[in-house]
């Protein structure tokens, strides 16, 4: 699915260039689930950025399913972007005039809902214990329920490829137990591919892939860069109801 080379990536910064990212190569296999891990400033977030071309590499090559993404226009990395990648970041970039239905709908609503998608939003929503809160606006939500109302709006044109930037990083630990329940769930059903950056390591399954960023690099372990799963993390098991606490 995802295969990317030497990948390096600089930013201006007075007269100096900042480098966020340095030669950073790996593969991840489709239909799987990997984890870019390190401490604040190694590069994270400018990664998953490039995956999703929101952010051009320096230097280096992104293929996704054999295409050059890196090398796409503005144009045909804004259709990319539209038709193949969900995005899930920390803050929840909800319309706080819309109801959750409406801010799932929210990349269709220039041109018409149709009434099968917004049928569609509204299963999702139910799905994720929502479904008494359709009409709510954002701030009648928690948090958790507002990130569900974000996960929601990045699955519902069902892509291959789902991005996540700290999804779990202004929630409680159960509300963040709740939430990769659900990314787990759809990426399980759907098969797609699941790239994830986060700090909390309990996420991650031994079955997992897990990049490992230092100072822009891949962090190595002898000669291999470690991305393949852990063997000290904690194993996730979701399990209950997804329904949050009463409020």
């Amino acid at each position: 699915m995802i295969d990317a080379h030497d990948v390096s990536k600089e930013y201006p910064s007075g007269d100096e260039q900042v480098e966020a990212l340095r030669g950073v190569s790996f593969r991840i296999p489709a239909g799987s689930c990997a984890f870019i891990v390190g401490p604040s400033g190694s590069g994270k977030s400018t990664l998953l950025y490039i995956l999703g071309t929101l952010e051009k590499p320096t230097s280096g090559t992104i293929h996704i399913d054999g295409q050059e993404v890196s090398a796409l226009s503005e144009v045909e990395q804004d259709r990319f972007r539209r038709d193949r990648v969900g995005f899930v970041f920390q803050s929840f970039n909800l319309i706080g005039n819309l109801s959750a239905v409406d801010n799932v709908l929210l990349p269709y609503l220039a041109h018409g809902r149709p009434p099968e998608l917004r049928r569609k939003a509204i299963d999702m929503l139910s799905r994720m214990g929502l479904g008494n809160r359709l009409r709510h606006r954002p701030h009648q939500l928690s948090g958790g329920q507002q990130q569900r109302v974000a996960i929601a709006r990045a699955l519902i044109k069902d892509p291959g490829l789902i991005l996540a930037d700290e999804p779990t990083g202004e929630l409680d630990s159960r509300a963040g137990d709740e939430i990769f329940a659900i990314l787990r769930e759809h990426q399980d059903e759907r098969r797609s591919t699941l790239v994830v950056v986060t700090h909390a390591r309990r996420f991650i399954n031994a079955s997992d892939q897990v990049l490992e960023l230092e100072d822009g690099r891949l962090r190595e372990n002898g000669d291999t860069a470690v991305t393949s799963g852990m063997t000290h993390g904690e194993e996730f098991r979701s399990g209950g109801s997804l329904e949050s606490p009463p409020e």
